[in-house]
């Protein structure tokens, strides 16, 4: 019985770490403003309110999400279906549409930042 409760106890620790360790990472990769900037410059993003990859995006770019150009979806139906976008996140960069949370390093690429 002792043993099973120090291998849970481990077990738990790891976890808690592990939580840390990732929460930790995610606020820290928060992308430089003039990066932002120059994306937002360079792109569109079509997220939509009450969409879990959309707030992932969102936490990306930490504070520095408002110098994206950002048009919400939920808010802007006719806009988006103007621009025939299905599925949110959509960036559209340089006419082309990609769907889907897409990192820092492929945005900097597509936009030439």
């Amino acid at each position: 019985m002792r043993k099973r409760s120090w291998i849970t106890l481990l077990i738990i620790i790891a976890v808690v770490i592990l939580t840390t360790i990732i929460l930790y990472q995610r606020s820290s990769q928060s992308v430089e403003e003039s990066l932002a900037k120059c994306i937002g410059e360079n792109s569109e993003l079509y997220p939509q309110l009450g969409c879990s990859a959309c707030k992932l995006q969102e936490e990306m770019f930490g504070e520095n999400y408002k110098f994206l150009t950002v048009t919400d979806c939920f808010y802007e139906r006719e806009i988006c279906a103007e621009k025939e976008i299905r599925y949110t996140p959509t960036w559209i960069i340089n006419g082309k549409k990609y769907v889907g949370v897409q990192n820092i390093e492929k945005l900097k690429e597509l936009t030439g930042c």
